[in-house]
């Protein structure tokens, strides 16, 4: 009784509206911001830099459905962003959460265990106010707690619109929110990092997977919110006879990270093909893949069969539906950071049935790198 008393003290206490944005620490967030508006179709909308009066860093909000990406780049060697970019490559720094009250969600975290990075600051400018605070999470990535309250500006404050980056690439019907967060962790660390999303943040533990390959084997859990807007599949690489592509992750990123962000579409052949006509990779499914697939999930449709295989979209059938989800080859020349495109059609779980097929498909690229 006392356990469940306190699981929902925590739940009621760190009230979670959603991902608010998710900021990427890169070298250049100019050319970032370029290359996220001419081939994944985001619209910058807002800057903020030496001209808008911070000193530390170049940032570019931009928006796609309901995302916000926000990337940032430092403007001395010695910055943090500088060198968090030296040690890490480009990758995810911040997942940001929108609260309505930074300074209870903040103090309630923190009471939990939570490894406190800034207190509730406000900060204003002529669109009003906003509170944001931070605190540790996995690796060197933090979460940032975003109280808009009224706030009319652009993004955040000092924060000044763009108009000078010409229109978006067209996706189609585009990319329209986050679905989810996935990180890779050392061996030995996941289930701490569970503990850590449930005891202090009120998550809860929704899947457990393990994924074994003729190479290597992975351990993998996912927490997410009490609504299921905001989830965290985690793996961590289990004893086997090669290297897993979370440890080459691993070994490449110098420790934890967000190996991807997946975006939710509703038509993900449409984007599919956009992206690749703009020149994204996507990781090759073997063909054995789709000779097999209808004896692992049942018939499917062949307005889905079809474009799936042409454009190597797996396909998974669960209890409450079908998901659809495509991975791209990693977007820096470091095999870390890569991008999901995921569809659901009522399926809410990640394609436990194409984990395998994709931990394989990941290891024929991995062995062309020579990372086996």
């Amino acid at each position: 009784m006392a356990k469940i008393e306190e699981e929902v003290a925590t739940r009621s206490a760190v009230q979670l509206r959603g991902i608010d944005h998710v900021e990427m620490w890169v070298g250049n967030a100019f050319q970032a911001a370029h290359f996220y508006r001419t081939i994944f179709g985001f619209r910058p909308v807002a800057r903020a830099g030496l001209a808008t009066g911070v000193r530390d860093r170049a940032s570019f909000a931009l928006e796609q459905g309901r995302i916000r990406l926000v990337v940032s780049s430092g403007l001395t060697p010695d910055s943090a962003i500088a060198q968090h970019v030296h040690q890490h490559g480009d990758g995810v720094r911040d997942v940001a959460f929108t609260v309505d009250d930074v300074a209870q969600a903040f103090e309630a975290a923190v009471s939990r265990g939570a490894t406190p990075i800034m207190e509730p600051t406000a900060f204003a400018d002529d669109g009003g106010r906003v509170v944001k605070a931070t605190i540790g999470a996995f690796g060197d990535t933090v979460h940032s707690f975003i109280q808009r309250g009224d706030y009319a500006g652009r993004f955040l404050p000092h924060y000044q619109p763009v108009d000078h980056m010409g229109p978006a690439a067209s996706l189609g019907r585009g990319l329209v929110a986050v679905d989810h967060v996935a990180v890779s962790l050392r061996e030995g660390d996941l289930d701490a990092q569970v503990d850590f999303y449930t005891n202090v943040l009120g998550f809860h533990q929704s899947k457990h997977e393990m994924v074994w390959t003729e190479r290597s084997a992975m351990n993998s859990k996912v927490v997410e919110d009490p609504t299921g807007s905001i989830k965290f599949p985690m793996q961590e690489p289990a004893p086997s006879k090669g290297k897993s592509q979370i440890e080459e992750y691993l070994d490449f990123n110098k420790g934890a990270g967000s190996q991807h962000v997946a975006y939710l579409t509703e038509d993900i052949f449409t984007v599919v093909r956009a992206l690749q006509g703009n020149g994204v990779k996507f990781l090759r499914v073997p063909p054995t893949y789709y000779q097999m697939l209808e004896a692992r999930i049942g018939a499917v449709d062949p307005a889905d069969m079809i474009p799936a295989s042409e454009l190597g979209v797996q396909i998974d059938r669960e209890e409450d539906g079908i998901l659809l989800q495509t991975f791209t080859e990693p977007l820096e020349g470091r095999p870390t950071f890569f991008v999901e495109v995921i569809e659901r059609r009522g399926a809410k779980g990640f394609g436990a049935g194409n984990i395998k097929a994709l931990f394989e498909s990941l290891e024929a690229e991995q062995a062309l790198r020579g990372n086996i």
